[in-house]
């Protein structure tokens, strides 16, 4: 019950928020969830022994987030001083040895793995508009409820034992079909002009990406030794948690929307 609550609390959220508020507010959610899933982050790099600068890198991640969301900076005036930034922290910290490189490249993946995704799906509110993005909310619910709902019921073969052992192949397969088969019917009312076959490839790649999504995420708890990213949403675990498909199909759907969707 605490588990359908706390869903039914953030989809209502995040539907309100786009499609009641200016595309702004969803840029300001996105925000907000990417100082979460960086902090998430932090404690999962502390677990494998590299030291992620919390506020150097909420900074970087914000300000990499405003601006593929908003379109108001161009993304270079961002990520070059934020290397730049990192490099000089991990040379003032660090002393010669084994670890140097693994905590300068802990410290600036988060950028690109949650500062730019969250970005994107900020920007498809910003050039798609409310349709585009209920699009991709109701693909990625419908995805990842049959991927469960399949794999209980017709689940035999693991998809990937070792990183996540509850996933089948069967459950990854009724994802990709139900997922697919969603985005292209509804891909037809919010993009009329994009030909059916451009839509159906496009479908499959940002369900699947999605799935790699979660399993990366997975990946990473995994070897941390945990089974959530934090407890802060009551029966989902952490904001990355939640998120973690979204990091990687939101790209996806971000160039979609804004590069193929023309003929």
């Amino acid at each position: 019950m605490t588990r359908v609550l706390s869903a039914t609390v953030l989809a209502a959220l995040v539907v309100s928020v786009v499609f009641l508020l200016p595309p702004i507010a969803t840029l300001v959610l996105a925000v907000l969830v990417a100082a979460l899933a960086v902090d998430e982050y932090a404690d999962l790099a502390a677990a494998l022994d590299a030291r992620v600068p919390r506020v150097l890198c909420t900074a970087a991640v914000t300000v990499a987030c405003v601006a593929v969301g908003s379109e108001a900076l161009p993304l270079d005036l961002v990520l070059l001083p934020s290397f730049v930034a990192i490099g000089t922290y991990v040379v003032a910290r660090a002393e010669p040895g084994p670890g140097v490189l693994r905590d300068a490249a802990a410290s600036v993946l988060p950028i690109v793995y949650i500062g730019v995704p969250l970005g994107s799906l900020a920007a498809i509110r910003l050039i798609g508009g409310r349709d585009a993005t209920l699009l991709l909310i109701v693909t990625m619910i419908a995805s990842d409820s049959a991927q469960y709902y399949t794999g209980r019921l017709l689940g035999r073969h693991p998809l990937a034992p070792t990183i996540s052992p509850k996933k089948t192949i069967e459950g990854s397969i009724g994802g990709l079909i139900v997922g697919g088969a969603v985005m292209t019917a509804g891909a037809r009312w919010v993009f009329p002009e994009t030909p059916s076959l451009v839509t159906g490839i496009a479908a499959v790649v940002i369900v699947a990406v999605g799935m790699v999504g979660d399993l990366f995420e997975s990946l990473i708890k995994r070897s941390a030794g945990v089974k959530d990213s934090s407890s802060v949403i009551p029966g989902h675990g952490g904001v990355l948690d939640r998120i973690d498909s979204w990091l990687f199909a939101g790209p996806m759907f971000y160039v979609f929307a804004r590069y193929l969707q023309e003929p």
